[in-house]
């Protein structure tokens, strides 16, 4: 995909980008002065970071990690080891 570069140094983003990065009118691009290539990556304001994820319930909450590993992959049976032998 091309975009040109106008006199007063502004490009469109191509729809296809935009939509695929999710990126709407007034979204602010930073760019990579540093980067060999062009870079922008898309601003997250402070505000969005404070609410991202501030909804969110903890799904194994006073569970210990045997227990939730048991809930991810189902129980295991482990190998008999001189620790854990009768």
């Amino acid at each position: 995909m091309k975009a040109t570069l106008t006199s007063k140094g502004q490009i469109t983003i191509p729809l296809t980008i935009r939509n695929k990065l999710h990126l709407k009118s007034g979204d602010v691009l930073d760019f990579d002065e540093s980067a060999p290539f062009l870079k922008a990556t898309k601003n997250i304001s402070p505000q969005a970071w404070d609410e991202f994820g501030r909804e969110a319930n903890d799904p194994w909450a006073g569970m210990d990690i045997s227990q939730v590993m048991d809930e991810l992959r189902g129980p295991v049976e482990l190998p008999l080891t001189a620790k854990n032998r009768p």
